[in-house]
């Protein structure tokens, strides 16, 4: 849904852009859009340009499912933020001790 949700502008919300996006086959791309359609998340529109091209849209209820994921995804990276910050800091003091290894090295 958030790769729908998140189409660029200018890009036809189509199952074979969802499955670039996604990076998976076309075939399960359909798959997925069969099973949040029969849920009442997403449904299939033709376009009024093209009537065999067929578009894909968030229901009502799909936005809804998805603004309250992305709040309670909010409300989880806030808690974990310390956590993340001081894990980065880590792994970027480990990096800059490596690098001032490295380079001792070559000084030798």
């Amino acid at each position: 849904m958030l790769a729908i949700k998140g189409m660029p502008a200018g890009v036809r919300p189509r199952i074979r852009e969802l499955a670039n996006r996604m990076q998976i086959q076309h075939h399960s791309a359909v798959e997925l859009i069969n099973r949040l359609e029969s849920g009442g998340y997403v449904r299939r529109e033709r376009a009024q340009e093209d009537r065999r091209e067929v578009l894909l849209a968030l229901t009502p209820k799909g936005e809804k499912v998805l603004a309250e994921l992305a709040l309670h995804h909010h409300d989880e990276l806030r808690s974990a933020a310390p956590s993340l910050v001081a894990a980065l800091r880590r792994v970027m003091h480990g990096e800059k001790d490596a690098a001032r290894k490295q380079m001792d090295g070559v000084e030798s």
